[in-house]
């Protein structure tokens, strides 16, 4: 399939690639293109805002989770209908696993689809230096797809100049430039941007910067560049939700199982009824981990720790995931029905995943921002704790343990948090890739997988199975 694609990348963090990439976002929808998104790597706040852009979900694409035959399926899994497809890089261009790796780096996701770059580079403060940072970047792997660039923070009375310099001396194209935004920013908070509901007058920043956009970008030569992308390839036969035995559909989405022995199954009598965690304090999930499980039959139920009185009715299971409990945590403590809903769901033996926020709240006591301590639900002895920087922060690989009491092999997962915890758990050892470094953690029985590490689902269907199953046993007492 020829899907016209470009990914937006920057030499390092901290050079606005999100709000640029909101900005041609919104630029694309205002010129009436369908458009999909997708964010390189493990983030979940950045496609927040791409979806706040354009009004879909944006998707994830991180090739530590995935190899790359399911990176492209997931690719053309969401981009399929659209006419363009847009993704955002993480961190520099080549920065990846362990800090001195090129896998999942936005590289590596453009080199496993094919997809076209452009460098947004900071332009404040420099000139030709500007063109032997781009030359380096272009010429550091022979199979480099930077192909264009975007002139950050630049003086339109520059631009001419710099453009012709730069193509002069790189080859590399110069699609436009961005001026100075002085009322268009993005703030950040200790886990990153702040959400897009917290930013004051948002989309008419963004149409604000779309209509810069139109001026100062080549936007018909991006898109042009985004239409030179090849036909992408790979083997159906060896995306791993097909070799678990979920097979292809209309339109490459998942259908039924293919019936193989050893292939992921389904729940067989009826749909399992399973709660999710979703509100302002309770809101970092991967849509596509929501999208497998109700293909494995999960009838998915909003409910909100934060306003409802107890869990909802009926359910098989539920899901507490990430997100900032530690700003919400007086309101929390102060849901008593619901903290003793979810402790004597728990203690019923109904299944529960509890990952990072979810895994905090879990606890006998969690400390807000302030490091004051706040009751929670008590299903844990211990306490979540405030600390002053990122604690083992990065990709992991959960091994040796069974999830919900059964066998699944390696987890690939991801850790992000300024907290910690007196009682981390200790069923599965946490190993850092490439390194040494390794660590115990995860409290994991037969019905609960409760701890900080994030999981993306299809880097180990197996997982999802694992608690479907645990549900729909849970369905049929």
């Amino acid at each position: 399939m020829r899907i016209p694609r470009i990914l937006l990348t920057a030499p390092s963090s901290g050079s606005g690639k999100t709000l640029i990439t909101c900005g041609i976002l919104n630029l694309l929808k205002r010129r009436r293109i369908e458009v999909a998104s997708f964010k390189c790597g493990p983030d979940f706040i950045d496609p927040m805002f791409h979806t706040t852009v354009i009004g879909t979900k944006s998707r994830n694409l991180d090739t530590f989770f995935t190899d790359p035959d399911t990176t492209c399926y997931l690719f053309e899994k969401h981009a399929a209908e659209s006419q363009i497809a847009v993704m955002e890089g993480v961190m520099g261009f080549y920065d990846g696993v362990a800090g001195i790796s090129t896998q999942a780096s936005a590289y590596d996701v453009a080199r496993i689809t094919g997809t076209p770059a452009v460098l947004l580079v900071d332009a404040k403060g420099a000139s030709v230096s500007i063109a032997a940072l781009i030359k380096g970047f272009a010429e550091y792997r022979q199979d480099s797809p930077i192909a264009g660039v975007i002139l950050n923070r630049l003086s339109p009375m520059m631009y001419s100049r710099m453009k012709e310099l730069i193509e002069r001396e790189t080859g590399v194209a110069v699609l436009g430039y961005v001026p100075v935004l002085k009322d268009c920013v993005l703030e950040s908070r200790h886990l990153g941007l702040v959400l897009p509901g917290e930013v004051e007058q948002l989309q008419q920043k963004l149409d604000d910067l779309s209509e810069i956009l139109e001026e100062s970008l080549e936007v018909d030569k991006l898109l042009d560049l985004a239409k030179s992308a090849g036909e992408l390839t790979y083997d159906k036969e060896k995306v791993s939700t097909v070799q678990c035995g979920l097979t292809y559909g209309q339109k490459g989405m998942l259908s039924e199982p293919s019936g193989d022995k050893h292939g992921l199954q389904k729940a067989k009598n009826k749909k399992v009824r399973i709660g999710l965690a979703q509100d302002e304090a309770f809101c970092f999930f991967y849509k596509d981990n929501l999208e497998l499980l109700e293909d494995l039959g999960a009838e998915l139920v909003p409910f909100s720790p934060l306003h409802d009185e107890k869990l909802p009715e009926e359910l098989d299971g539920f899901m507490l995931h990430g997100g900032y409990p530690e700003l919400y945590a007086e309101q929390l403590s102060g849901n008593r029905t619901m903290l003793d809903s979810i402790r004597e769901a728990v203690e019923c033996g109904l299944p529960a995943i509890a990952e990072c926020g979810g895994f905090m709240y879990l606890h006998q006591e969690m400390e807000d921002m302030e490091g004051r301590a706040w009751p929670m639900a008590g299903v844990l002895e211990g306490r979540a704790f405030h600390t002053e920087r990122l604690n083992r922060f990065g990709y992991i690989t959960l091994e040796g343990a069974e999830a919900f009491g059964m066998e699944t092999g390696p987890i690939p997962a991801h850790e992000f948090h300024y907290f910690d915890s007196t009682c981390c758990g200790d069923a599965f050892l946490a190993k850092k890739p490439l390194s040494k470094r390794s660590w115990r953690c995860v409290h994991s029985s037969v019905t609960l997988f409760a701890g900080f590490p994030h999981l993306y689902y299809y880097g180990n269907p197996r997982f999802a199975e694992a608690f479907i199953k645990r549900c729909e046993e849970r369905g049929t007492r």
